[in-house]
């Protein structure tokens, strides 16, 4: 049986350069080698967003554009819609019963993700539970392997746990995924901040142009302690220094950076700037297919339109392996 990768993103807005180190690149690396899913999750994207379900249809078309514009292959991956896939959502109510509230309350992902969101008007049960759902999307598609940012692997045990239960109490119906983590387990935010999020502000998006990159790149957070060009300066911890690891290609420019920023032989600014063309360089064919997509908003819909057609079929047939498990594919008469 061909490898399958399951993989994706929930609508909430454009996709970022931590989503691209996280998940983003791997996927694009193994698309050759992996029958591969992306999945727009816009039914977990309602769990925080329920009051503004209108905000979805066009966050979808954006992901779309995303996945299209870093050089996912529309003949190779296939783009599914959650909520037109509803299979996953029988699935999610089944595992329900194999994840006891004790097992949600100690996922840190989640903790971590509810402090985030600071619900005011207290935890909906849909977002409590969307570790749960997450697994149904994992293995409904029979996923070996999940490329995902370093936070998201408690829910990939999360998942492994609950396939091992299912096929101790029913059948061996279902694949234990296994987890993909970036090259860079976590990109920090432009803020300082531990990771980049949506939420928190402190993003450089795909699509993003040039001048707003070099505002984020020129407002970034450094070395708190160099208060002029003249001091010495720390490179470890520096998310300039951590950016240039990552998009830098010139590997002797970076480690001339380091070495003068650690004398204090080098600014800040200089050290942004050179960050800035290289962020640019790297972001611009990103942008140029972004907007030739974008120009073709018609054919952005098929290609999502037959992706989920495709994955519901995969769906439809672990489903009906489900159901025969738990002996609950009735042969009714009327």
């Amino acid at each position: 049986m061909i490898k399958r990768i399951l993989t994706g993103d929930r609508p909430t807005g454009p996709l970022h350069l931590g989503h691209y180190v996280g998940s983003l690149q791997n996927r694009i690396r193994l698309q050759k080698e992996y029958d591969t899913y992306l999945l727009i999750a816009d039914i977990q994207a309602l769990t925080d967003n329920f009051e503004h379900p209108e905000k979805l249809e066009a966050n979808v078309f954006e992901v779309a554009l995303d996945y299209l514009a870093v050089g996912l292959d529309p003949e190779k991956v296939k783009i599914v819609v959650q909520s037109m896939v509803p299979e996953l959502t029988e699935l999610t109510i089944y595992f329900m019963n194999l994840v006891t509230v004790a097992t949600l309350e100690r996922n840190p992902t989640l903790k971590e993700e509810i402090k985030q969101k600071n619900f005011t008007k207290g935890l909906p049960v849909g977002f409590y539970t969307y570790p749960i759902s997450q697994a149904s999307d994992i293995t409904i598609f029979k996923a070996h392997l999940v490329p995902v940012g370093e936070d998201q692997l408690p829910m990939i045990e999360q998942a492994r746990e609950i396939v091992r239960r299912f096929n101790r109490t029913y059948d061996k119906v279902l694949i234990e995924p296994k987890a993909l983590v970036g090259q860079v387990a976590r990109l920090p935010g432009t803020d300082g901040g531990a990771k980049m999020g949506k939420s928190l502000g402190n993003c450089i998006y795909l699509g993003d142009s040039p001048d707003v990159v070099r505002k984020r790149v020129m407002s970034m957070y450094t070395d708190p302690t160099r208060l002029h060009p003249t001091d010495p300066g720390h490179v470890e911890g520096n998310p300039v220094f951590t950016y240039h690891d990552v998009f830098n290609p010139d590997k002797a420019e970076i480690e001339d950076l380091k070495e003068r920023y650690r004398k204090g032989t080098v600014g800040d600014v200089e050290v942004k700037e050179k960050l800035f063309k290289a962020l640019n360089v790297f972001l611009e064919p990103i942008r140029e297919r972004r907007a030739h997509f974008a120009s073709k908003p018609g054919h952005v819909r098929e290609i999502i339109v037959e992706g989920t057609r495709k994955g519901r079929a995969v769906a439809q047939e672990t489903m009906g392996e489900v159901r025969t498990a738990m002996k609950i594919s009735y042969k009714l008469q009327g």
